[in-house]
């Protein structure tokens, strides 16, 4: 006989892949309904970058017809992004914060940061973006904007909304090109500011763009707000790969998880569709296997990135079928993998 119990049943037996348990088990069924021999119910993902959305939509569909008697099954794929770790400060909440940083600089750090967070967000997340690279705010340029809104909200300082996120950058806060030098005091009381004094709100994904290097502003970050972990970036040149390498130590000793990596420029896509390596081959999927972590994927080294960076269009909110917008899409999905799979570990650990 037909009912909500052997559906249930039935899909005790499909695997969230990355997650390694089945989808009754991390309550991801709900509204499971039963019309005869037709069949529907919602599978709600841990994330809307969910990158096996479909296989587990199929294995789904596949083990009730499989398993009971059904003759119809229809799926409403939805998602929640959880977190049971996840921090309320002063009405803000963060769901999952997530650091970008790299050895070095000029490796496209920002950029990653920039296009990370709207992947994110285009995929319908709440996504919040914080400059906090002291030593050059470049956000501001790269989504076109210069300012905070005027007025406050509920008695918090607001942060700009760009494309479906919001965003604040130390940029807004010092006249256009004027150096920021702060020592270490001062860098970790403004890091507090940003995260406590400005209205974030709900926050799915809280992307904070970090200085270049291992420094003060790291650290900083890490004792205000529980990190879910870091991505590196770097490019496959062994200079950046080498600073790369002490960036991951770092997070290591501070204990934030490290998501994986992101090697940027790592390729020249030519006329004929060949590759060139410009800086070489397989240095970030080297130091991913070397350090234990996660290769997220490659970036190619193409104008586009740049030109929308300069003129406040970022590469990933062009149409589908552009290259470097699809790796960009990619490697988001990936992160917010990780993310679930590591909130998902640190559950498990109490």
């Amino acid at each position: 006989m037909l009912t909500d119990q052997t559906v249930l049943n039935a899909l005790r037996n499909v695997m969230a892949p990355d997650l390694h348990q089945d989808l009754g088990s991390l309550d991801m069924i709900k509204d499971v309904k039963v019309d005869g021999d037709q069949v529907s119910f919602t599978i709600e993902l841990t994330t809307p970058s969910c990158p096996l959305k479909s296989k587990i939509e199929n294995d789904a569909r596949q083990a009730v017809l499989s398993m009971t008697e059904a003759k119809e099954v229809d799926i409403n794929m939805s998602a929640r992004v959880r977190n049971p770790k996840a921090v309320t400060i002063d009405k803000n909440q963060f769901k999952h914060v997530i650091a970008v940083g790299s050895g070095k600089g000029g490796v496209g750090k920002s950029t990653v940061s920039v296009n990370l967070a709207l992947a994110l967000a285009r995929d319908g997340a709440k996504v919040g973006l914080l400059d906090a690279d002291i030593y050059g705010p470049n956000i501001p340029r790269m989504l076109g904007i210069d300012r905070l809104p005027d007025k406050e909200s509920e008695g918090k300082i607001p942060v700009a909304d760009v494309f479906g996120m919001k965003v604040l950058s130390i940029g807004f806060l010092v006249q256009n090109g004027q150096p920021l030098i702060w020592r270490g005091p001062m860098l970790h009381s403004a890091i507090q500011q940003f995260i406590t004094d400005f209205d974030w709100g709900e926050l799915d994904y809280f992307v904070v763009d970090l200085p270049p290097g291992t420094g003060d502003v790291q650290l900083s970050l890490s004792q205000t707000l529980p990190l879910t972990g870091a991505v590196i970036v770097t490019t496959p040149q062994q200079v950046a790969i080498d600073d790369a390498s002490r960036a991951v130590a770092m997070f290591e000793k501070l204990e934030v998880p490290v998501l994986g990596i992101v090697e940027n420029m790592s390729y020249l896509l030519m006329p004929d569709g060949s590759k060139l390596a410009v800086f070489g081959t397989g240095g970030g999927e080297h130091l991913a296997f070397r350090t234990g972590t996660t290769f997220l994927g490659r970036i190619p080294l193409d104008p586009e990135i740049g030109q929308g960076g300069d003129t406040g269009s970022p590469v990933v909110l062009m149409p589908d079928g552009n290259p470097s917008a699809e790796a960009f899409r990619e490697i988001a999905c990936r992160v917010a993998a990780e993310a679930s799979i590591k909130a998902h570990e640190r559950e498990a650990l109490g």
